[in-house]
């Protein structure tokens, strides 16, 4: 059926639709006229304008906050081309209904050379199955595809159909704007309240804007609620005041979601907050989240983070601190734990910065990745055996209590990493002492490089293969368990090896 086609059933339904939906619904803009906010992709001559006004319009994601216009811009797309438009809502729709949908465009291209719109709300609950569903029939033309998404396509949208639409991002509407369509349904008689003859008092009218949160569906829904439930006074006005909104909202409209992109935003700025020692702006953040619903635990595991990261030894008592919050929001709960997270959060900002553990272990994961695993030096090596103490373990230690201040001038690398320099403290905080502390070690490394190259070089002592043909070796049963040989065995298997080397060597 062509978009002009439809039945007396389908007219009546959305007529009664119209007349029941919410004001927001109700006052939906029916063209790029009407239309208020987005400038940044609809405003004259933008890319986007310019292809619903010729109906040539290709695949788009609409990504942004609730209440900032997806589905309007979707709805006008559906009253201005020519093309059938279908809409689904991933809350409610699977994969049948998308084979459905693509088999009646294909029929449609093919009967009446007619193109299929297809928009697909909430496209991020979509499942990767799903997504890839509709992708071929997107990359051959089948369908237009038209989604909208409050969730970051990067990580919701999969990579080959994020590649074959362009991304359209939507900003939260502002406080003047919002002001235009709040005026706008007001006074509205058709669709909008203009038959209640309402009046917003001005206070009332600055309280719904910076309550609406930048949400054009929370203004107006708010609005209908505060005009429909006032009683008119005399002469058959409603006068709206500041008490009869905050009755209709009963709370501000929170742009937070603990699973999606503000959740990472928002702990993104309290990090840095923290990183840059700015103790107002991160407990701010830190409040932003806690209201939003975010996991106090969560927020408590990611200022250990910090402490570690970030502060390390410029404050040895950051992490501690970071992790008594971590126990205070476990026992206490809210709201009593949020105060445990506020004084970490003001500890670590006040704290001095130092990322030089960080670096250093960075530094060495590269090392472990990227160069030979020689083995442990044989004067590291623990000996508990008489063979590995023929074979070097342990010989030429030296233990560090024996010697001045604990410190000892011995090679701890493998050949291959020696000289090697990892954790070079700051001048920040306790890290000041701990460079002071470690001063020794250039003193040391170069009196020891001198020495070294006035040496001669050692010659081995022993035969490492003869220390371990004496030593005593453990034989398996057939069922695995361990036998020890007669001492009188081994002593002969040890003189028989000695007499072999001596063959050998005539």
């Amino acid at each position: 059926m062509s978009k002009a086609q439809k039945s007396l059933f389908d007219a009546q339904r959305e007529d009664t639709l119209q007349r029941q939906a919410p004001l927001a619904a109700r006052m939906r803009p029916r063209s790029l006229e009407e239309f208020v906010g987005q400038e940044q992709i609809i405003g004259d001559g933008r890319l986007l304008r310019r292809a619903i006004m010729s109906d040539t319009l290709f695949s788009i994601l609409l990504w942004g906050p609730p209440g900032s216009g997806k589905t309007t811009l979707a709805r006008i797309v559906a009253e201005t081309t020519n093309a059938h438009f279908e809409p689904l809502s991933a809350v409610t729709a699977g994969v049948a209904d998308l084979r459905r949908v693509i088999k009646e465009a294909q029929d449609r291209m093919g009967m009446f050379q007619q193109r299929t719109v297809v928009f697909i709300d909430e496209i991020h609950r979509f499942n990767k199955s799903q997504q890839d569903a509709v992708l071929p029939y997107v990359e051959d033309g089948t369908i237009i595809l038209i989604g909208a998404t409050t969730e970051n396509p990067s990580f919701e949208v999969n990579p080959a159909l994020r590649s074959r639409a362009r991304v359209f991002v939507l900003e939260s509407l502002t406080d003047e704007q919002i002001g235009i369509l709040v005026d706008r349904a007001l006074v509205d008689v058709e669709r909008g309240l203009g038959n209640y003859e309402g009046l917003l008092a001005a206070d009332a009218r600055g309280y719904l804007i910076n309550m609406a949160n930048g949400d054009a569906r929370t203004a107006l829904n708010a609005l209908e609620a505060a005009v429909v439930a006032k009683a008119p006074a005399l002469g058959g006005k409603r006068l709206i005041t500041v008490e009869d909104v905050r009755d209709a909202l009963q709370s501000r409209a929170t742009r937070y979601d603990k699973n999606g992109e503000l959740h990472y935003d928002a702990i993104s700025a309290l990090h840095k907050c923290v990183r840059d020692s700015d103790p107002d702006a991160a407990l701010y953040w830190l409040g932003r989240m806690l209201d939003g619903g975010e996991d106090p635990l969560y927020i408590a595991r990611r200022l250990v983070r910090m402490a570690i990261e970030d502060i390390g030894l410029g404050d040895p008592q950051a992490l501690p601190q970071t992790i008594a919050a971590q126990q205070a929001v476990h026992f206490l709960g809210q709201p009593e734990g949020d105060l445990a997270l506020a004084q970490a959060v003001v500890y670590l900002c006040q704290a001095p910065k130092s990322n030089a553990v960080y670096r250093a272990y960075g530094a060495v994961q590269q090392d472990v990745a990227a160069t030979r695993n020689e083995p442990v030096p044989l004067h590291l090596r623990n000996a508990p055996t008489q063979l590995m103490k023929g074979l070097g373990y342990g010989r030429g230690y030296q233990y560090a209590h024996d010697h001045e201040d604990a410190r000892v001038e011995q090679e701890h690398f493998p050949p291959n990493l020696q000289g090697r320099r990892y954790y070079e403290p700051t001048g920040r905080g306790f890290e000041e002492t701990v460079r002071q502390r470690l001063a020794w070690r250039d003193e040391r490394r170069a009196a020891a490089a001198e020495r070294a190259a006035a040496a001669e070089p050692p010659v081995a002592s022993y035969d490492p293969q003869a220390v371990a043909g004496e030593e005593s070796q453990d034989v398996h049963d057939d069922d695995g368990s361990q036998v020890r040989r007669p001492a009188a065995t081994r002593r002969r298997r040890g003189l028989k090896a000695q007499e072999a080397d001596r063959r050998a060597k005539r």
